[in-house]
């Protein structure tokens, strides 16, 4: 890494950073720190939900696995239109009736205090694993790459979404998230066009060695249940991303946010 790499990540950190703390002013009220007085436009809401679904998980390991493997994990998005259909004509019209920033509040009208209390903790504790795991997939991308500490990168990286996240409420949130998904996108379509064409023989070679070594396999179509097979990690990804679009506070309060 030369001085120019490492200058556009501490330029990029310290933008999101102080772009997210920017909207601290606009926070006058409980509704706006945690709705953005329902305001928020429905591009930047989709890009929002989309980077909160590609976490380092996605965007690091999977490719990861990928090359070690075959596109098995790829049947994982396959699934994804039966959830996403299943939010769109029963979650998000449901959450937007309940009207509230919490995704347990419809809970407590239907079974009571207790479920409340229940899916919150269970969601946090849940969270604390989820967040732990993708800053310690992306400490890991970054020591690999400028050579810091991978504790110090975890601590660093946290402290500074907290930052902002704490000053500038979902607003913050949200659009931070829409201009990463921007660069998510970006990166990934340039890392592809880059890695295509610097085989020697052109984009034709790449497709070549992996269909030789089976690269393409998005698994086996058995009905052994013991087996990452195609129809375990379909059925799999259906039931998690009903999970994740129809209870996990991270989507439920983003249905409300949007105008």
């Amino acid at each position: 890494m030369n001085t120019t790499d490492i200058l556009v990540f501490i330029a990029y950190m310290a933008g999101v950073t102080i772009f997210g703390s920017s909207f601290f002013r606009k926070n006058k009220t409980s509704s706006a720190f945690t709705l953005g007085n329902r305001s928020i436009p429905r591009w930047v809401i989709t890009l929002s939900i989309f980077a909160t679904f590609v976490s380092s998980i996605s965007y690091l390991a999977l490719p990861g696995i990928a090359y070690l493997s075959n596109w098995n994990s790829f049947v994982f998005s396959l699934s994804l239109p039966i959830p996403a259909i299943v939010a769109v004509k029963i979650f998000v019209p449901l959450y937007r009736e309940v009207n509230s920033p919490s995704a347990y509040t419809y809970l407590e009208k239907r079974f009571g205090s207790w479920a409340r209390v229940y899916a919150s903790i269970s969601y946090f504790l849940t969270q604390l694993m989820r967040i732990g795991t993708i800053l310690y997939l992306l400490a890991l991308t970054i020591n690999s790459i400028f050579g810091w500490d991978i504790a110090t990168v975890i601590i660093i990286t946290g402290l500074v979404v907290m930052i902002y996240s704490i000053l500038g409420g979902i607003q913050a949130v949200v659009w931070t998230d829409a201009m990463q998904a921007i660069i998510l996108i970006a990166g990934a379509i340039i890392c592809t066009l880059f890695l295509l064409f610097s085989m020697p023989d052109g984009p034709s070679q790449m497709f070549r060695i992996a269909v030789e070594n089976n690269k393409f396999s998005i698994g086996s179509f058995g009905t052994d249940l013991s087996e990452s097979t195609f129809w375990v990690v379909l059925v799999y990804g259906i039931f998690i991303n009903l999970q994740n679009y129809g209870i996990d506070q991270n989507y439920i309060q983003r249905y409300i946010a949007s105008k």
